[in-house]
């Protein structure tokens, strides 16, 4: 019988290879995590998102904040191509921690962290890109193993990621975008590397390239559906579309495309209908005022659509060139109504003269799903004084890290970003958690 180790030993190996533990609790059980994001599992949400790098390091860092019972913790992590057990090394143009996601990917009861490298240098290939799995423990997270990219993916391999159990066995599955192709992992994973099947999911002689991915429940089954972001060529001229994938037992079945120039997606059940509708931001139109458009869910997948932006009725402010409404998304129950919310962040709108200070519109979710008229705006004095050039809103974050059932909002800035908690009204700076070093965006 092979002994059983102590935490005060596991402390010491993980001293010894030059990783800091950060908590020894339990064991978790052999079964997948109950949280996708819970790496030490200890039944508390942890967040991850890109940090700074380290004085005289290069590459890309990602950070760590393990949460407690009363929500995020003080102590972090940071975690990059130099930190021991992780593959590769830190080089002056990779962007690790570009994309991430988490799940349980080996089912042992820890969330892993999937980071994204896509300029990654391998050998002889230039920006071949790589995709690292970060495993989770009852330490948190420590060690790593590479995603191999299949042939044709070698061109910014892990532009973006995305989890969820696309065709219902119970083992969390993992897409890539790589040689602007979406890749499907079928899992489980194992540290050495092994997966399930791999194939590529492409629209066969219809010119698709693929930029990103978001992953939800939309008609209602208990499997993952996939929506692909990419382009296309119709009638010889690119055109940007959004491509439903709907979560099957052989993995992804190719459902309708819609037209819609977007940089970002969301999904919620806004309406509490049952099925998820798909929100996708659109900073760049209209001059770059930007917009949202939610394409709302039903049964045999997505159909029909509604349009909201700083000129509907409800919304504060008001539409003007180069805001970027819609630059980030993210969807969650923010007052634990059932219905859920929408986080639509303004990085570059100009406040009382206070040019790019940004913000955040919260719409709630309801009958008849999202309306201009109950919004919320967030402003970016929640966190201080106002301040040109914050950005406030450019990555958004909405899940629930206090366990009180409401979803808690995370925010982005140039300045100090934090996480507002979720209340029956507006979220606001009281009691907020600051983020320290955040450098990047939340993982999905």
């Amino acid at each position: 019988m092979i002994p059983r180790r102590t935490a005060a030993a596991l402390a010491a190996t993980l001293l010894a290879t030059g990783v800091t533990p950060l908590f020894l609790g339990s064991p978790a059980s052999a079964a997948v995590a109950k949280h996708y994001d819970d790496f030490n599992g200890d039944g508390h949400r942890d967040v991850a998102y890109g940090g700074y790098n380290d004085d005289g390091r290069v590459g890309g860092t990602v950070t760590v904040v393990y949460g407690t019972a009363s929500g995020p913790g003080t102590p972090i992590q940071r975690i990059h191509q130099d930190t021991a057990g992780i593959p590769g090394s830190g080089e002056e143009d990779d962007r690790f921690g570009e994309s991430l996601a988490s799940a349980d990917l080996n089912k042992d009861g820890y969330a892993d962290l999937v980071v994204g490298n896509p300029t990654e240098h391998v050998g002889s290939e230039q920006y071949r890109g790589s995709v690292t799995i970060v495993w989770g423990s009852a330490s948190g997270l420590s060690g790593g193993t590479e995603v191999t990219p299949k042939s044709g993916a070698q061109g910014h391999f892990g532009s973006d990621v995305a989890t969820g159990d696309f065709n219902g066995d119970g083992s969390p599955d993992l897409a890539v975008v790589g040689g602007y192709e979406t890749w499907l992992y079928r899992g489980s994973f194992g540290r050495s590397g092994s997966t399930g099947s791999v194939s590529k999911i492409d629209k066969v002689d219809a010119g698709w390239y693929s930029y990103g991915l978001a992953a939800g429940r939309i008609n209602g089954d208990s499997k993952t559906d996939l929506v692909i972001l990419g382009e296309q060529f119709v009638d010889g001229q690119t055109v940007e579309r959004a491509w439903y994938l709907k979560g099957s037992a052989s993995g992804l079945t190719s459902g309708p495309s819609k037209t819609v120039a977007a940089t970002t997606a969301a999904i919620g059940d806004f309406d509490k209908n049952g099925y998820g509708d798909i929100a996708f931001g659109r900073p760049y139109s209209h001059d770059g005022k930007g917009s949202l458009l939610v394409w709302r869910g039903t049964s045999s997948g997505p159909s029909g659509s509604a349009m909201y932006n700083q000129a509907s009725s409800g919304v504060s402010g008001s539409p003007e060139a180069d805001d970027n409404f819609g630059y980030a998304l993210s969807a969650g129950d923010v007052d634990g109504d059932g219905y859920a919310d929408l986080a639509v962040g303004v990085p570059h709108e100009d406040v009382n003269g206070s040019e790019d200070q940004g913000g955040v519109h919260l719409f709630r979710g309801g009958a008849g799903g999202l309306s201009g008229l109950r919004t919320t705006w967030i402003p970016q004095t929640v966190t201080g004084p106002a301040a040109e050039y914050a950005a406030f809103g450019y990555t958004v974050r909405l899940r629930d890290v206090t366990h009180d059932g409401r979803a808690d909002m995370g925010v982005g800035a140039a300045g100090t970003s934090l996480i507002l908690r979720g209340t029956t009204g507006t979220p606001s700076g009281t009691g907020a958690f600051v983020l320290p070093e955040f450098g990047g965006e939340f993982a999905d």
